[in-house]
């Protein structure tokens, strides 16, 4: 509990002597780049990278359908690219 006390003073009087301007100039840079559509684009590619990893969910693909509202669906490792 003292480490975090005395982390925050030091944060605070760093922080003060550095100054309002300081402030305001790292604060548009951090808003300028989590605005960024290139940020944005990256979180959600590496999100979806990290869910398809952590998926427990076997990944289905779809095969020939059977008529106009059925669509057989089976695992990617058992798909037969071959046969089609």
């Amino acid at each position: 509990m003292l480490r975090l006390i005395i982390g925050v003073a030091a944060g605070y009087v760093l922080g003060s002597k550095a100054g309002r301007a300081r402030y305001e100039q790292i604060s548009s840079a951090t808003r300028a780049v989590a605005g960024s559509p290139v940020t944005r684009k990256l979180v959600l590619v590496g999100r979806q990278r990290l869910s398809d990893r952590l998926s427990t969910q076997q990944k289905l693909e779809p095969m020939e359908p059977l008529d106009e509202r059925t669509t057989i669906l089976v695992p990617h490792d058992q798909l037969r690219r071959g046969a089609r």
